[in-house]
């Protein structure tokens, strides 16, 4: 779908009202000792608070004002339908175990897609005041530095790559083996970050992220924000990534090849 400057300029500001929106209900939650989480999943711990259907919330209520012909998906509400062949995809707080943990790496997610992905990326960290966007035209991010344009790294060696993922475990066995032998060539491995490995990855910090068990909501932000700065995202066999699984983050498309070899050797 193409759009016009126009409407690109219509859907950035949208973005950008959305997510201060979130910041303003989220925030007043972070650090609160008393703050309690509920557990979404039998058999494990998938944590959900107030702060997350909070700042949901408030994003939608911003797209029922400026773009009610637009399709919703979120993580806490849910799908709804739309007419535009346009699709805001909206994840509060992506990160709810960093946030109820008091660490600042979580942060709000949102995405504009069509059929074949995102067009408009957002990574916002409200507590540190960082918001990376790309796409449309546009790849910058602002915080307490100041706003500069976002660029990865240039190195297209494992031996000098920095990789991140979430969780040790990566997630089955066999997604752990194969993160790990990648892991095993670069010269620094580091977990927990959630959507922040990804901004750190657009603004030219480390050189991969290579995670499994995504949702679509958990990487469409962080395609539009990696690939407008110029990175690539894929699954593990290359293909498009915007439905989640098994996806890989990667600063440059030869360093993106050579950690894509090893993940394909592994499974």
């Amino acid at each position: 779908m193409t759009k016009t400057h126009q409407d690109a300029a219509e859907l950035i500001a949208v973005a950008h009202e959305m997510a201060d929106a979130a910041r303003a209900a989220i925030l007043p939650f972070f650090r609160q000792v008393d703050l309690t989480a509920e557990n979404k999943l039998d058999g494990g711990f998938d944590p959900v608070t107030v702060a997350d259907r909070a700042g949901e919330e408030a994003m939608r209520k911003v797209l029922a004002a400026k773009r009610p012909q637009d399709a919703i998906l979120g993580e806490e509400y849910g799908a709804k339908d739309g007419t535009s062949g346009l699709t805001w995809v909206l994840d509060p707080i992506d990160g709810t175990r960093g946030f109820i943990s008091g660490t600042p790496t979580w942060g709000v997610l949102i995405a504009v897609s069509d059929a074949d992905g995102p067009l408009l990326g957002v990574i916002d960290q409200p507590y540190i005041g960082e918001r990376f966007m790309g796409g449309l035209g546009v790849s910058e991010m602002t915080g307490p530095h100041g706003s500069r344009s976002l660029a990865t790294k240039g190195a297209t060696e494992l031996s000098e790559a920095i990789v991140f993922t979430t969780f040790p475990e990566v997630g089955s066995d066999v997604e752990g083996v194969a993160f790990h032998q990648v892991a095993l060539q670069c010269k620094l491995a580091r977990y927990g970050m959630d959507c922040y490995a990804y901004a750190l990855v657009a603004s030219g910090q480390v050189d991969l992220v290579i995670e499994a068990g995504l949702n679509s909501y958990d990487i469409q932000g962080p395609i539009g924000v990696v690939e407008a700065a110029g990175g690539v995202v894929t699954d593990w066999t290359g293909g498009p990534a915007h439905e989640g699984g098994r996806v890989i983050a990667a600063a440059n498309a030869e360093i993106h090849a050579k950690a894509l070899a090893i993940l394909k050797d592994c499974d």
